[in-house]
């Protein structure tokens, strides 16, 4: 772990009650209406810098803005997200705020089924090889 050289607060273990303008889309950020004391990013945009090698600790010396590129779902059925660094393409999950986007949510869930890895017009053939391949 790096040595933590700007002197931040490390967020590990109490909450973090500081807004923040994000420098994507200038939103101003507050802590009110997250339904977490660990807001981490925008809840318009959905970007987050990268400033923490562990959940909290304020320590990455990156700073470089994480898009959110997917979503997951958790075993309790709670949504994160899945952030990557465009600077140093580091992947980070992080927990959905109350008070997020829900239309941006639903554009990355999906993503993957509106723009598909392969041709859409070749659905079929690609459904009869998987069916000729499991007789």
């Amino acid at each position: 772990m790096k040595h933590n050289s700007k002197n931040h607060k490390d967020y590990r273990h109490e909450a973090c009650n500081e807004s923040f303008t994000c420098k994507v889309c200038g939103w101003i950020c507050s802590p009110q209406g997250a339904g977490t004391d660990h807001r981490n990013h925008c809840p318009n945009c959905l970007s987050s810098l990268h400033v923490d090698d562990e959940p909290g600790d304020r320590a990455s010396d990156c700073g470089g803005i994480m898009d959110a590129v997917g979503v997951w779902v958790r075993k309790n059925g709670e949504w994160a997200l899945i952030h990557r660094c465009r600077r140093c393409g580091k992947l980070s999950s992080n927990r959905i705020a109350a008070d997020d986007n829900p239309v941006k949510l639903m554009s990355i869930a999906m993503r993957p089924i509106a723009e598909p890895p392969f041709p859409i017009e070749h659905i079929k053939e690609l459904q009869k090889a998987v069916f000729d391949d499991e007789k």
